[in-house]
């Protein structure tokens, strides 16, 4: 499935910062960044369970935000992008 993450982080303290970037070292390990807060992921329902878990042992969950939205396999269908394009489609080939 095709999975958006999306997250917020409040505070500018060291201990935010260091939160900030966990979450963005979990979510690197299972998708793509496309903008700051934002990662594209294709994902099979094990790992989907697996990232929310570890995200939900970083976040903050008084002060911190995580949005997941489900696009589904027809994901192609609800993405419309404008402007620059700097990702690459995880359903395609992709050579190394």
């Amino acid at each position: 499935m095709y999975v958006l993450v999306t997250y917020d982080v409040v505070g500018a303290d060291v201990t935010s910062a260091r939160r900030l970037r966990r979450i963005a070292k979990v979510c690197t390990q299972y998708g793509q960044r496309v903008q700051l807060s934002v990662f594209k992921c294709l994902l099979e329902p094990a790992q989907y369970e697996a990232m929310k878990h570890e995200l939900e042992k970083v976040i903050d969950v008084s002060k911190d935000s995580l949005r997941f939205y489900i696009l589904g396999k027809n994901w192609h269908n609800r993405v419309e992008i404008i402007g620059v394009q700097n990702s690459y489609d995880p359903e395609d080939v992709l050579i190394l």
